[in-house]
C-alpha cells in the first residue's frame, strides 16, 4: 500500500538528512566489499558487515539516531545487489549519488508506527516526527514493513500489511476460463472459446511523444552535468529536466492505471487464464546492423508502450490472489500464432498476415483471437494434435506457490543463528527464547 506523505519544512529536512545517511552507508558498504577483495582477497558477506555496525556507529555517531534495523536493511540492499551481480542478473554494483538513492526501509515493526485504518492517517517515524499521509488501501491489516521513498520531488510511504487470506479471496470464485494473446495493435485478444474480445492499445507514449521531444530539445540547450569535466548542471537544466520527468511520469501513471483496470475486469469473471510465455527483453532488443532498424525501433516502442511485462505480471498476481490458476504456454513448443485451434495444423504466417485461414479445415479467424484460442485449448488439454504437458508450462496458483529464497529480512532473521566471528569461522548459536 503506497501513501503520499505531506511533511512540513522541518520534518522534510530531517527526511533528507536520513536519506543522505543511508546513501552514505550504502556506498561505504560497497567500498568495503570491493577493497577487502582487491587488497586482501577476502569476500565480505552480509553478516560480517552487520556485526560491524556497532563499531561503525561509535565512530560515526550521527548513525546512533537511526533505527538499527533500517541500517541492516540498507546493508541488505548491498548484499542483494552483489548477489544479482554474481548470478549474472545485474550489473556491477556502483556507488549511488543522492539523486539515484530513493529512500530506506524499516523491515520490522520498530522505528515507525501507523495511525490509519487504511484511508489517510499519520505516519510516526522515530527521530523524525509525525507526518500526515493520504491514500486509500484496498485491504488493510497489521503493518509489518515500511519503506520511505523520495520520487520526483514528493515523499511516499510504501507499507506492507498482514491480511487474512479470506479477505483477499471473493465469496464466490469466478468459474470462467480465457486465453489471452498480447499484441501491439490490439493490446489484449481475449477468448473463452465462444465469445471474443479485443482491447485496443492505449498508446500513451505515442500521444505524449511530441511533448517529450519538445521538452528534451529545450533541455539539450542548457548546461548539462559532466562528472569527468567536473561541470555542474545549471539551474535552467534542472528545471528542464524536471519538466521532462513530469511528462514521462504522467505517461507511466496512465499506463499503470490502465493495466490495473484491465486486469481487474478480466479477473472479475475468470479464475483460469492461459497466455504465452514471452521474453519481453529479447523481443525489444536492438536490431542487427542493416536489418530494418527503423521498423524494429518502432516495434520496440509499441511493445514497451503497451507494457507486456507489466500486463502479464499484474494479471498473474491478481489471479493468484483470488485463488485462481495462471498458465504460461511454452511458445516455442506450441507456436500459438502458427497453429490452427480447430484442427491443430501448423503453417507459417508472416507478421503482415493478420487473418488466420487454415488450408486444412478452412477455419477463418482473426490471427490474435486464433492464437488465444490455441493457448486456451492447450491449457485445457483439448487442442487437436498437441497434448498438454503441464510440466512444460509455467503453472502457478494460490495453492501451488512456493517462495524461493530471496534473502528477505524474515529469512535473514532465521539465519542470524549463524554469527560470523572475527576469525571468519561460522559459529552455531542457539536461538533466543525471548
Amino acid at each position: 500500500m503506497t501513501f503520499r506523505l505531506y511533511p512540513n519544512k522541518q520534518i522534510e529536512q530531517s527526511l533528507r538528512y536520513h536519506r543522505k545517511l543511508h546513501k552514505d552507508l550504502y556506498n561505504a558498504a560497497v567500498y568495503n566489499r570491493f577493497t577487502q577483495y582487491q587488497k586482501f582477497n577476502h569476500s565480505v558477506n552480509y553478516f560480517e558487515q552487520q556485526n560491524c555496525l556497532p563499531a561503525f556507529k561509535e565512530i560515526w555517531t550521527e548513525y546512533k539516531e537511526i533505527n538499527s534495523q533500517s541500517l541492516q536493511a540498507t546493508l541488505k540492499r548491498v548484499d542483494f545487489a552483489f548477489e544479482r551481480w554474481f548470478k549474472g542478473l545485474g550489473k556491477r554494483p556502483r556507488y549511488k549519488s543522492i539523486r539515484h538513492y530513493s529512500g530506506w526501509t524499516y523491515p520490522a515493526k520498530t522505528g515507525y508506527s501507523v495511525e490509519s485504518n487504511g484511508e489517510n492517517g499519520y505516519l510516526n517515524l522515530s527521530k523524525i516526527g509525525r507526518i500526515q499521509m493520504r491514500g486509500k488501501a484496498k485491504y488493510w491489516g497489521t503493518p509489518t514493513t515500511c519503506t520511505v521513498v523520495y520520487r520526483n520531488g514528493k515523499w511516499y510511504a510504501s507499507i506492507t500489511v498482514e491480511v487474512i487470506d479470506q479477505a483477499l479471496k471473493p465469496d464466490v470464485l469466478p468459474t470462467g476460463a480465457v486465453g489471452i494473446d498480447l499484441g501491439c495493435k490490439s493490446a489484449l485478444s481475449i477468448t473463452d472459446g465462444e465469445s471474443h474480445q479485443q482491447i485496443e492499445a492505449p498508446k500513451f507514449l505515442r500521444n505524449a511523444e511530441h511533448l517529450i521531444k519538445k521538452a528534451s530539445k529545450d533541455k539539450r540547450r542548457k548546461q548539462a552535468p559532466n562528472r569527468k569535466k567536473k561541470v555542474r548542471a545549471s539551474r535552467r537544466w534542472k528545471k528542464a529536466q524536471a519538466k521532462v520527468s513530469k511528462i514521462t511520469r504522467k505517461v507511466a501513471n496512465q499506463r499503470q492505471n490502465w493495466v490495473h483496470l484491465v486486469a481487474v475486469e478480466i479477473i472479475s469473471s475468470n479464475s483460469f487464464i492461459a497466455t504465452e510465455k514471452l521474453e519481453v527483453k529479447n523481443m525489444s532488443s536492438k536490431a542487427k546492423k542493416g536489418k530494418r532498424k527503423k521498423q524494429k525501433a518502432g516495434l520496440n516502442k509499441s511493445i514497451l508502450d503497451v507494457g507486456f511485462g507489466m500486463l502479464r505480471s499484474t494479471i498473474k498476481y491478481k489471479v493468484e490472489q483470488i485463488g485462481g490458476v495462471f498458465v504460461e504456454v511454452p511458445t516455442k513448443k506450441v507456436n500459438p500464432s502458427q497453429t490452427c485451434p480447430k484442427c491443430g495444423h501448423q503453417h507459417k504466417k508472416t507478421l503482415d498476415v493478420r487473418i488466420h485461414s487454415c488450408p486444412v479445415c478452412s477455419y477463418v479467424q482473426d490471427r490474435d483471437i486464433a492464437a488465444a484460442e490455441v493457448m486456451l485449448y492447450w491449457a485445457k488439454g483439448n487442442l487437436p494434435g498437441l497434448g498438454t504437458i503441464l510440466e512444460d508450462a509455467d503453472v502457478t496458483s494460490s495453492t501451488s506457490r512456493t517462495r524461493k529464497q530471496a534473502g528477505s529480512m524474515r529469512q535473514l532473521g532465521q539465519l542470524k543463528r549463524q554469527k560470523f566471528n572475527s576469525t571468519g569461522v561460522d559459529v552455531e548459536t542457539h536461538p533466543s527464547t525471548k
